[in-house]
């Protein structure tokens, strides 16, 4: 049930023009909404999950002055869940991820990952590591149907030049 007190977010891609409202879950990861509402609005490229499957997201400076713990974590994220991890920029600086220097932001100790999941059938399971849980901290609200056609569509036509935006609602 949505209480007045709920803050909201939108988040989108900008060139296929759609957009979804995500309901921030400020009772289950409170330090990470902060964070994050604090640092709005962002903006960066999107990328296409190679191996949590149905997820698309971004790779960030970290924006926080003291970086989140891990709240409300999970592996197994499900449709509308929005997850934030935090990598140190080495984790993902090798070759295999493909981001080259995308992943490495010169002064900043941790690469900020905000992913959305648009479909079933998730497990947070990297080849290098092993699970890689993250915190889920906003639930898509409406337009999920939209976000996850247009997030077939970068799976199936590549995600160049395309940006993934949050911004207050």
């Amino acid at each position: 049930m949505t209480d007045r007190h709920d803050r909201h977010i939108e988040i989108g891609l900008a060139k296929h023009a759609v957009s979804c409202r995500v309901r921030l879950l400020d009772d289950r990861a409170p330090l990470t909404c902060a964070a994050v509402w604090q640092a709005l609005p962002l903006a960066g490229d999107v990328y296409h999950a190679k191996y949590a499957r149905n997820e698309i997201y971004t790779l960030l400076p970290a924006f926080a002055a003291t970086e989140p713990p891990l709240e409300n974590p999970t592996i197994t994220p499900i449709p509308g869940d929005l997850v934030y991890f935090s990598f140190t920029d080495t984790m993902l600086g090798t070759a295999s991820y493909g981001y080259g220097t995308e992943a490495s932001h010169a002064g900043h100790p941790a690469v900020v990952d905000l992913a959305l999941f648009y479909e079933r059938n998730n497990l947070l399971l990297n080849a290098d590591t092993g699970f890689v849980p993250g915190t889920v901290w906003g639930t898509v609200v409406d337009g999920l149907d939209r976000m996850a056609d247009a997030c077939q569509d970068l799976w199936r036509a590549g995600a160049l030049g395309e940006t993934f935006t949050f911004r207050r609602a």
